[in-house]
């Protein structure tokens, strides 16, 4: 029997009749299936098949097109892996085998990870799954939208790798700087954007990678033990975590995250953006060494650099102009906005605002040799270095995930398949290599991978609504982008006149944009918003006011204390409160009706009410 013919059988054989359906609704049935919104398309009768989850849990529901053969690859291949034996002959006996789950959605949900049960089981289902996608990887992105967001993120990663590169450079007196950062950002995405499994994701150093290692320097100093070495025991170590973690499929446990996970680590990383843009365009206003006309001009170039980004973003709405030219607009607007300011402060050259701080020459920023040296540190150093170690790992791990659910939520309909498993692999080797080199570690940058997607997203207007119909999915574009940061390097005079506010401005623009779609910031304008005026959401008609309000206060609350701690002296603590992100979200069910967590904390949207988060 072929496999195609095995997933189609399957496929018949677990197929329910709409009576079926609505006794899965029983009280022990899982959120999913007590959703009427979720479950609506169904009972249309549109035309898709239904695979349950069987058992006593009965706790997905998958819809599946039947005439999507990489589903009926993937169903295939899960029961091979599953089973290893020809596919039943009736349902009863398909029940009796106690299948558990279905490891394969189509494109319009986000996937859950399944798991074989092998070493390595997992990368290499990830791998098989890419191998046929991947040659159109390239070919796909010929196109100008592909143009557009390689000039966009470009300047979106080049501008996060120099100013976290400062930022780092002043925690380690300059052990690290930004030309570390620049050389991992270029070196880790190029091998990210050809090996990945989900290669729309950005490689980046986060704001909390950053935070974690200017704690290792604090601890390293007051231990009085060389830092870089240090450093690079620890992500030795790190890495054989994460390889670990990768081989025996570690990265299945993201069937566990939700929404509320997800919307609060997203939220802190957008937070740390706004601030970062905030701080330097504002603090120049109240820092008495820099001259008023300075302090003006570059509050001027952030502030316009983020309104014309987002000014043309909306021009796919305008009724100006031909249709061709607005979407035109709207996809290199990021990058216009750049030009345009940038020109605007070179024709203001009388007053002078900061420019990219880079080192005059390549080279380390303390003039060290490129390979650290391992002996540097005595044997109790490297042994002790795993404790750290499983800090950072548990947070590179939750970054990593969480990132990579992001973008393959089910708003952005990726057709590809994802790679979890895959993905995790080569971010663990990458570390490993970078720690041998003194660089800084990357891991999806959670930011910079949100605005890659939007800006490879093909938008649909209808009214009021704007709607994802699809995402560019590509390899081409990271590899490109990476590759114009690692020419950078061969550019450092030229980028020394790039103003720093308008790459502020774009960190603003950024974070505001990420922060679109995010379900917890929506709840919380819910609190300056005269009831009456209420958007109508989902959540909004089925669910209590009082009860949004508190479900909202304690994401809120919890991102107030991921925020506290990453700054505080306890900061390398912070990668376990990430963590307990997950068992939280358990516990709230004992506090709140399940039929409202239906709604607050579902995985998907309405298809009526889903738009183009963050999208122009």
């Amino acid at each position: 029997m072929t496999r195609t013919r095995t997933a189609l059988q399957l496929l018949e054989l677990l197929q329910f009749d709409r009576d079926e359906r609505q006794r899965a609704q029983a009280p022990e049935g899982a959120t999913r299936l007590g959703d009427r919104h979720w479950m609506s398309p169904l009972y249309r009768g549109e035309p898709s098949l239904e695979v349950f989850r069987l058992g006593s849990d009965l706790s997905f529901l998958w819809r599946i097109d039947p005439g999507d053969q990489v589903a009926a690859e993937e169903i295939a291949s899960w029961w091979d892996a599953e089973f290893g034996q020809d596919p039943p002959a009736s349902q009863a006996e398909l029940r009796a085998r106690g299948v558990r789950a279905l490891t394969y959605s189509d494109h319009t949900r986000e996937e859950v990870v399944g798991r074989t049960g092998f070493l390595f089981g997992g990368v290499a289902a990830n791998i098989r799954r890419k191998a046929r996608v991947y040659g159109s990887d390239f070919g796909d992105a010929l196109s100008a939208k592909a143009l557009a967001s390689i000039l966009f993120m470009y300047f979106a990663c080049l501008a996060p790798a120099v100013a976290f590169g400062g930022l780092l450079s002043e925690f380690t007196r300059g052990e690290l700087g930004a030309m570390e950062m620049l050389v991992s950002t270029a070196i880790c995405g190029v091998v990210y954007a050809l090996t990945a499994g989900q290669p729309l994701v950005i490689l980046g150093s986060t704001g909390p990678v950053i935070v974690f290692i200017a704690l290792l320097y604090d601890l390293c100093a007051r231990l009085t033990q060389p830092f870089l070495p240090t450093l690079a025991w620890v992500g030795l170590w790190t890495a054989v975590i994460l390889v670990s973690l990768a081989a025996t499929e570690a990265s299945s446990l993201v069937r566990w995250f939700t929404r509320f996970t997800d919307e609060i680590f997203a939220g802190l990383i957008s937070l740390i953006f706004v601030y970062e843009a905030v701080k330097d365009s504002i603090g120049a206003l109240l820092d008495k060494s820099v001259a008023r006309d300075t302090a003006l001009l570059s509050l001027v170039l952030a502030l316009g650099t983020y309104t014309l980004a987002s000014q043309f973003a909306q021009m796919r709405r305008s009724p100006y102009l031909k249709t061709s030219v607005r979407n035109a607009l709207a996809d290199f607007g990021p990058a216009l906005a750049i030009v345009l300011m940038a020109a605007a402060a070179y024709f203001m050259r009388p007053v002078q605002v900061a420019t990219l701080s880079l080192p005059p020459q390549f080279g380390t920023t303390s003039g060290r040799p490129w390979l650290v040296d391992l002996w540097a540190v005595p044997v109790w150093v490297r042994l002790a270095a795993i404790v750290p170690a499983l800090l950072v790992s548990i947070l590179l791990f939750l970054d990593q995930n969480i990132t990579v659910r992001l973008v393959n939520n089910r708003r952005n309909r990726l057709r590809k398949g994802f790679g979890y498993h895959l993905d995790l692999l080569v971010v663990g080797l990458l570390v490993g290599v970078c720690s041998l080199f003194g660089l800084p570690w990357m891991v999806a940058a959670t930011v910079r991978s949100l605005n890659h997607v939007q800006s490879l997203a093909n938008i649909k207007r209808d009214g009021d609504r704007v709607q994802v119909q699809g995402v560019l999915e590509n390899r081409l574009t990271g590899l490109v982008i990476h590759l114009l940061v690692a020419g950078s390097i061969l550019l450092l005079d030229q980028l020394r006149q790039v103003p720093m506010p308008v790459l502020f401005g774009l960190f603003l623009y950024m974070g505001i944009s990420s922060m679109r779609g995010n379900q917890l910031f929506e709840r919380m304008r819910l609190w300056l918003t005269d009831r009456n005026l209420y958007p109508d959401h989902y959540y909004v008609r089925e669910v209590p006011d009082r009860v949004i309000t508190r479900f909202t206060l304690i994401q809120s609350g919890l991102l107030g204390l991921l925020w506290v701690l990453k700054a505080s002296p306890l900061g390398i603590l912070f990668p376990l409160l990430i963590a307990l992100l997950v068992p939280i979200r358990f516990l709230l069910s004992r506090y709140f009706e399940e039929r409202h967590l239906v709604f607050l904390d579902a995985e998907e949207e309405p298809e009526d009410e889903q738009d183009a988060a963050a999208g122009p």
